[in-house]
């Protein structure tokens, strides 16, 4: 793995980490207009929807345009969400949580509840982009605190 992706791995991992407590301890609030989070939660909603229907191009649409050049392609894209975010894919019950904007960053957190009971948590990094659409700049799963019935 180069610098900058270990890099950006561990400046996600801290901001996960950072959103995780923000909104389990609710210090940090919706600065966004309702509008704005309603849109957020379409974007999200609209790519878990291409990931389970395997629609790799609708999917990989959502991203940033920083995150599309990263990747190079939907199938790569797919890849990489079959590698490291199939949980995004396989859970059986998923829940929009409240967003929050945590030192500038808007998270879109999705409680994933696995098939096993398991419940993780998707953070997902959301970017405004110049047209005023939101786009996701990047996501980070993690254990949750919650248990499943």
């Amino acid at each position: 793995m180069s610098a900058p992706v270990i890099h950006r791995t561990l400046v996600a991992l801290a901001l996960a980490l950072l959103a995780t407590l923000a909104v389990a301890q609710g210090s940090a609030g919706p600065t966004h207009p309702a509008a704005d989070w309603d849109r957020i939660r379409d974007v999200v909603t609209a790519q878990r929807e291409a990931l389970v229907a395997g629609d790799g191009e609708r999917a990989f649409a959502f991203a940033t345009p920083a995150l599309r050049r990263q990747y190079g392609g939907a199938e790569a894209f797919m890849r990489m969400v079959r590698s490291g975010y199939q949980a995004l894919v396989d859970a059986r019950y998923v829940e929009l949580l409240e967003g929050a904007v945590i030192e500038g960053s808007t998270i879109q957190p999705l409680r994933l509840v696995m098939p096993d009971g398991a419940v993780l948590v998707a953070l997902y990094t959301m970017e405004r982009q110049r047209d005023g659409s939101w786009r996701i700049a990047g996501c980070v799963i993690a254990p949750s605190t919650v248990k499943s019935a």
